[in-house]
């Protein structure tokens, strides 16, 4: 199954005799000035309208667990309570699932990928989020018939901070970060400025056009490839500031037609304990 859906396709599918189910996950960390500041909550946006049926899912409690010392900024949730959390907005394992944000696609890339790593079999991305939607809205809160779903992680690959400083020596780890920050040139968030020695800047911003939607699939293999993707998913990882944009990452391999691992900690995670080694400057070394 493709790992993301049209506005087009998804109207037709909503229209059909099993429509999907549906999550707005509308987060941005761009609202978060410095660490430990909330990020933006799309609640208020989601009550000013949704796509018809959609459950609102926070990215921070339910796509997050608590963070403590050492955990990174966006830590794994509890299985139990992810699969609570997924139940309540309707999730089964035999219904398909749509996923939606504002258009950035980071937070709806991350439902993805943990619903993919608890071993959702089909789950996809609206392609340019909401604002790719131009069908109807609707204010009212659903209340959904509870799901089944019950997760079992370990669908997908995962990454600790060993594994992830291996990766980056014997195979390909990619920084999903902006190049400033993997270079190290600013640093608006985590203790210390650069990247994890060996890893390649691949900043996810590049996968996509202005629309905010994914280049085509040819485009981005070609550029995976160009960075040194063999195809080989125990030698791909990817990594961000917290886990969340590097999952967009890993859909838009997806796209490609990539498997690869996230490293859920981090940047966050990695650079709070010094002793780990950080690199700075344009090349991964």
């Amino acid at each position: 199954m493709n790992a993301i859906i049209s506005a087009s396709e998804l109207a037709s599918e909503l229209a059909g005799e099993r429509p999907p189910v549906l999550l707005d996950v509308r987060w941005q960390l761009s609202a978060a000035k410095a660490a430990g500041v909330p990020a933006f909550d799309g609640r208020a946006e989601y009550a000013a309208g949704h796509l018809p049926g959609a459950v609102y899912i926070d990215l921070d409690t339910e796509l997050a667990g608590h963070a403590g010392p050492g955990d990174g900024r966006h830590p794994l949730p509890e299985p139990s309570e992810f699969g609570a959390a997924m139940r309540a907005a309707g999730v089964s394992a035999d219904r398909d699932v749509i996923v939606y944000d504002g258009g950035q696609g980071w937070a709806a890339a991350r439902a993805w990928w943990l619903l993919r790593w608890t071993g959702h079999p089909s789950v996809r991305v609206l392609d340019g989020g909401l604002a790719a939607w131009d069908g109807p809205l609707e204010t009212t809160v659903p209340a959904p018939e509870p799901g089944t779903f019950e997760p079992a992680p370990g669908a997908t690959g995962l990454l600790d901070a060993d594994a992830a400083a291996a990766l980056a020596r014997s195979g390909l780890l990619l920084d999903a970060r902006a190049a400033e920050r993997y270079r190290g040139d600013v640093e608006p968030i985590d203790r210390v400025g650069g990247h994890i020695p060996g890893a390649v800047s691949a900043p996810t911003t590049e996968n996509v056009g202005a629309d905010g939607r994914f280049r085509p699939a040819a485009e981005l293999a070609e550029r995976f490839k160009s960075l040194g993707a063999n195809g080989d998913p125990a030698k791909l990882g990817v990594y961000c500031g917290s886990g969340v944009s590097a999952a967009h990452e890993i859909l838009a391999l997806a796209v490609a037609g990539y498997e690869a691992q996230l490293y859920v900690g981090s940047w966050s995670q990695w650079s709070a304990d010094e002793s780990r080694p950080v690199a700075t400057g344009p090349d991964p070394q």
